[in-house]
């Protein structure tokens, strides 16, 4: 059938042919696969969440498969080595050391730091350098006149400002 549909006229054979028929084979080499895997992706991942991965982490030897061989009969026959062994051919780490805390928070903190004291070193450059000192308008005695002025101008007698001022005794109310 492969001659048929290579003689048809503008067809290119692939440049690579499939190792292997199995999606994903050949970049898990002679893994075995043992489970399903995330969305039936035939890959090794440690994780809490999903702690059985679809294929094994090392490939097989010929002293993990003497081991394997060795797994099916009676488990008290093996030593605490060829079962520490037989979890590292399945397993590159174990729950304790994948969870184990990396320190990576002390980079993210400082790349933090870094950035707020550059936006504040920015901010005084500003506040120094390119803004324009505050009009006098904005002193405490210029707003004080500006207050005195609109009570005396009675700005908004009915239910303003000047509503709420006694003239009579030069007060609030």
């Amino acid at each position: 059938m492969l001659r048929v549909v290579s003689q048809r006229v503008g067809f290119h054979p692939p440049l690579h042919s499939p190792v292997r028929s199995v999606y994903g084979r050949s970049r898990i080499g002679t893994r075995e696969i043992v489970g399903h895997g995330p969305n039936g992706c035939a890959t090794y991942r440690d994780s809490a969440i999903d702690p059985f991965p679809a294929v094994r982490f090392k490939e097989n030897t010929k002293d993990i498969c003497a081991l394997r061989e060795k797994e099916r009969g009676d488990w008290r026959m093996l030593c605490c080595e060829e079962k520490k062994a037989l979890y590292r051919a399945s397993f590159c780490q174990t729950f304790a050391e994948f969870q184990h805390p990396t320190g990576s928070w002390k980079f993210c903190v400082g790349v933090a730091l870094i950035c707020l004291s550059f936006a504040f070193w920015m901010s005084m450059f500003q506040h120094h350098f390119v803004t324009e000192p505050l009009p006098l308008s904005f002193s405490k005695e210029s707003q004080m006149a500006q207050l005195r002025r609109m009570l005396e101008l009675r700005v908004n007698p009915i239910d303003g400002l000047s509503s709420k001022w006694d003239y009579d005794n030069d007060r609030w109310k």
